[in-house]
């Protein structure tokens, strides 16, 4: 077989979807920004799942940068592009967006060049469901963040980069077929010491530094069905220029997350928090917390969505959610964080 790309081996999707190609048996290519991070990669995936090493490459692109695509890209038939700008601070203006949108395009360009069958884009719940009035039915793939309402750059970045994409495969890069993936909340377990940002609400609360749940509710999903998924949207004819959501089951208020791991985790989980702000106070907080500024959009209400669509033409399936809270703080305080 031809090699998959991965962009962004060392992420956490990207990692998981590096493991879940090889365990498929599939020879994998895998950018990285640091090929001084190549020796931990491989030992984490070979940890987690051990591997013949020849089936994978690692090589240096960055999305920032032109060199280094056309090389990563060649021979391959599919690409799976999960790199994105990282969100380790607050980012502020067109900080997110520029990289995001110019690096898709700069990975699909060289893609299309090289005659790449199929690209799958890791979005997010980010450009479906943000700046839209209250509603009481769950958002499908038929949705799109507006623009127009003031959101965060994160989600920003995430709608413009996608719209560049698809704008893409209907112009200059026809023949190149696309698929997107929209993870909501990400959890599950670690390959490596990393400290995701996905899985900050989860660190703190094992922490104690969630004194009070914020008031909001939002889906999350195993980042190992995310993987799936990617996988299922690569090689599946149904999968060509569609969108597809990844949760598992309905939207949590965060403070079902806190009794989630106070449940399983006992006296581990002792510090999660057991009330949730009222929301007239969460929004004065939030005149002080950047944090809680930025998720202002939410406050007092459920972000419920539905992956009916992947279910109903992938056959994809989630682990339930609990599981998958449960096994992110095993995965956190086993790597000594949130301890």
């Amino acid at each position: 077989m031809n090699p998959v790309l991965v962009t962004g081996g060392t992420g956490f999707i990207g990692s998981w979807c590096v493991l879940a190609l090889l365990d498929a048996g599939h020879p994998v290519r895998t950018t990285v920004r640091d090929l001084r991070r190549e020796p931990a990669l491989r030992s984490w995936l070979q940890a987690a799942a051990p591997f013949d090493d020849d089936r994978l490459t690692v090589v240096r692109a960055d999305l920032e940068r032109p060199d280094g695509w056309d090389d990563a890209v060649a021979g391959c038939d599919f690409v799976l592009h999960v790199a994105s700008p990282t969100l380790r601070h607050m980012p502020a203006g067109d900080e997110l967006v520029v990289p995001a949108r110019e690096g898709v395009l700069r990975v699909l360009r060289a893609a299309h060049r090289a005659g790449v069958r199929r690209a799958v884009l890791t979005s997010a719940f980010g450009a479906i469901g943000i700046g839209h009035p209250r509603r009481t039915t769950p958002f499908t793939e038929e949705d799109w963040t507006d623009l127009d309402s003031d959101i965060p750059p994160y989600q920003r970045s995430k709608t413009l980069a996608e719209r560049a994409a698809w704008q893409f495969v209907e112009g200059e890069g026809a023949g190149l077929e696309l698929a997107a993936v929209h993870p909501v909340g990400v959890l599950g377990p670690l390959l490596g010491p990393d400290d995701p940002p996905s899985l900050r609400l989860v660190r703190r609360m094992l922490e104690g530094r969630v004194p009070a749940c914020p008031p909001f509710g939002m889906g999350f999903v195993d980042v190992r069905d995310v993987a799936d998924l990617h996988l299922r949207a690569m090689t599946d004819p149904a999968a060509a220029g569609e969108r597809f959501l990844a949760i598992a089951g309905h939207s949590l208020r965060v403070v079902e997350i806190a009794r989630i791991l106070r449940d399983r985790l006992g006296e581990r989980a002792a510090n999660a928090p057991t009330r949730e702000l009222p929301v007239w106070l969460a929004r004065t907080l939030g005149v002080v917390n950047p944090e809680l500024r930025l998720l202002r959009h939410q406050l007092g209400r459920d972000l419920d969505a539905t992956s009916a669509k992947a279910e109903r033409l992938l056959g994809w399936r989630a682990r339930p959610v609990e599981d998958t809270i449960a096994e992110t703080a095993e995965s956190l305080l086993a790597h000594g964080i949130g301890t």
